[in-house]
């Protein structure tokens, strides 16, 4: 039986406060394979493609089951009925066919909510963009994967040529449903593991201080060490999105990396605080001596490259120096800064933290005021080579990230190919000027880049 995670349980919790944990994925594809002679996209073509690869993709089978009290935490299972067409869909978008028209197409396909009741994905397939091109908007529930397991899920559709053959999908049979005498033995015997676990510590008072001192600096340096400074925008997020993309090439991200002796992430974090300090000075609020606080997941993940699968991330608290006016000099503050954090990572939830659903809830409940980060941060690494879905090249591939709590803004960035792109993600209410903070992002990833031809000018 596989039960959700503590941390898989807190994400999927996240839904009962109207903060949908959904990840995804913008894709643009050299769509003139996937189109017929008269335009028109060929849907069963790509259904086949995905259906036969279903078997490499387990979860994508399977749906959420919840027993009934005391016979423990949600599980997998299989679904009993599974029809590709609920998942696999096309939805040619009426908007005139520009960027800003794909995202608002994009924003319609990711507030539908995923029904529990199948498994929890879809592929969304939006044909309408200028010559030939067809975007692919992937959305997969947290519960699944995380930012890393995402993009090796996505893997086992993609193919490193066009002319990669299809095979026929390979037959399948549900597994039942256990019973609810198999699920109440499992659950006695997860309860039987997890006192045994706390008896284990009882007998090893000083084994278990001593792991409670190892981990103390790390909890008190993100959770008690300071707060985030309240924002304009730090408000409980709504219903509604708007999305921005900002394109880079990932040798010019790498270059400005060695250039300033730092790393890619540090780049993605300066050019965020570059972005939001545009963003204030544009609405007129006072930036000096600002610092904000950057929610910064850390994969935790064990598995090779393109093999990880759940969720498996810590997180650090990273500070951003919007005061600082040099952005040379706000990179090297925030590389000296994430160098520091990195020694003070919390992991997922364990023990009792990861045992109490009414500590969990409690938490989560929480973040709708929570003072500890003011937005999120991720970079995430995708694969290194160009790649196809149903024969047809992904040009371009884009991150969207879910916001949850009074994080309403969140930047992340996806190394594909050349490519080092950048996904933002905003609560419409709190940041209907989201074109202001993306066009920050971009000056400032310029400017690393202007800097650096300039010292090796000099």
């Amino acid at each position: 039986m596989e039960r959700l995670a503590p941390q898989d349980l807190m994400l999927l919790w996240s839904d009962d406060f109207g903060w949908p944990e959904v990840i995804g994925a913008l894709a643009i594809l050299d769509g003139a394979r996937l189109l017929d002679s008269d335009g028109r996209f060929r849907t069963e073509t790509v259904r086949k493609v995905v259906g036969s690869r279903l078997s490499q993709v387990p979860r994508f089978r399977q749906l959420l089951h919840t027993p009934r009290r005391g016979l423990g935490r949600p599980l997998w299972v299989d679904a009993s009925v599974f029809d590709l067409t609920e998942h696999v869909r096309v939805l040619p978008f009426a908007a005139p066919p520009d960027e800003a028209g794909l995202l608002q197409a994009v924003e319609h396909v990711r507030a539908l909510p995923l029904d529990r009741s199948r498994p929890l994905w879809e592929m969304w397939f939006l044909p309408g963009l200028t010559g030939d091109r067809v975007a692919v908007f992937i959305k997969v529930h947290h519960t699944i994967a995380d930012g890393a397991a995402g993009v090796a899920l996505l893997g086992a559709f993609l193919d490193p040529s066009a002319d990669t053959p299809t095979t026929h999908a390979r037959p399948w049979t549900p597994a039942p449903v256990p019973s609810n005498r198999d699920l109440f033995e499992d659950n006695l015997r997860g309860h039987a593991r997890a006192t045994e676990g706390t008896l284990s510590k009882l007998r090893r008072p000083a084994t278990t201080l001593h792991q409670a001192r190892n981990n103390w600096p790390a909890v008190r340096e993100n959770y008690f060490k300071g707060r985030a400074p309240q924002m304009s925008f730090n408000i409980p997020v709504g219903p509604h999105r708007r999305l921005a993309l900002v394109r880079s090439r990932l040798d010019d991200v790498k270059q400005i990396a060695h250039s300033h002796e730092v790393k890619l992430n540090d780049v993605l974090m300066a050019a965020t605080a570059g972005g939001l300090r545009e963003l204030l000075l544009s609405r007129g609020e006072s930036v000096e001596d600002l610092v904000l606080r950057a929610f910064v997941p850390v994969s935790l993940h064990q598995e090779q490259p393109g093999k990880a699968r759940g969720n498996r991330s810590g997180m650090m608290f990273v500070p951003l120096p919007i005061g600082e006016s040099d952005p040379v000099r706000r990179l090297r503050l925030i590389a000296a800064a994430s160098a520091r954090q990195k020694h003070y990572v919390v992991g997922p939830p364990e023990g009792i933290l990861g045992r109490n659903r009414l500590i969990q809830r409690t938490m989560m409940r929480g973040l709708g005021h929570q003072r500890w980060a003011n937005l999120y941060v991720g970079n995430i690494f995708g694969p290194p080579i160009p790649l196809y879905l149903a024969g047809a090249r992904i040009t371009e591939i884009f991150p969207v990230v879910p916001i949850t709590g009074n994080f309403t803004l969140a930047i992340a960035a996806l190394s594909y190919a050349e490519q080092f792109n950048i996904g933002v993600v905003v609560d419409a209410n709190a940041c209907p000027d989201v074109e202001v903070l993306a066009n920050g992002v971009r000056n400032h990833l310029h400017a690393f880049d202007t800097s650096r031809h300039h010292a090796e000018a000099g």
